[in-house]
């Protein structure tokens, strides 16, 4: 499986001159829990709902703080048409929960740590599908039909 086959698309975006506010106004306009900070199309940074909390709030920064001073960078990011394994490897290596999506030169979208716990669940399911005919000792589809009967009977002559 491609990573173009789980990411989230569009990605919300922010430019380098962008407050604290008018970033978590964003996030909240768009119910997301990352933005993707550029420069033109260049990606310069992310920030997070945490980032706005930990290093913006709990900090002392205020509202109209530019996002340049909580987001992190520089960003890992993945290739759309990467296998989906690849974006397993890039978290485990960099930490991080989100990554940024290229096609080309051009942000695609992003995959989350969400997205791959979704495929781990869907990959655990079709592997315990042949588990389950094992235990159950048929195949899974409809149920047998009952026997036919021979014309004239019916089931109350039977009780």
């Amino acid at each position: 499986m491609k990573i173009r086959d789980v990411m989230r698309t569009p990605v919300v975006t922010v430019t380098t001159g962008t407050t604290l506010r008018e970033t978590a106004q964003r996030m909240v306009q768009h119910t997301v829990g990352c933005v993707v900070v550029v420069a033109g199309e260049t990606i310069r940074g992310i920030v997070t709902d945490r980032d706005l909390a930990v290093r913006g709030l709990a900090a002392g920064l205020g509202a109209d703080a530019p996002v340049t001073e909580v987001m992190s960078a520089p960003v890992v990011t993945i290739r759309a048409g990467d296998d989906l394994d690849e974006a397993y490897r890039a978290m485990c290596r960099s930490g991080v929960r989100r990554l940024p999506v290229l096609d080309g030169p051009r942000i695609a979208g992003a995959v989350t740590l969400d997205d791959l716990l979704m495929d781990v669940s869907r990959r655990v399911g079709e592997l315990l599908v042949p588990l389950s005919w094992c235990v159950l000792g048929d195949q899974p589809g409809p149920p047998p039909s009952p026997p036919s009967r021979p014309p004239g009977t019916d089931r109350a002559a039977e009780r």
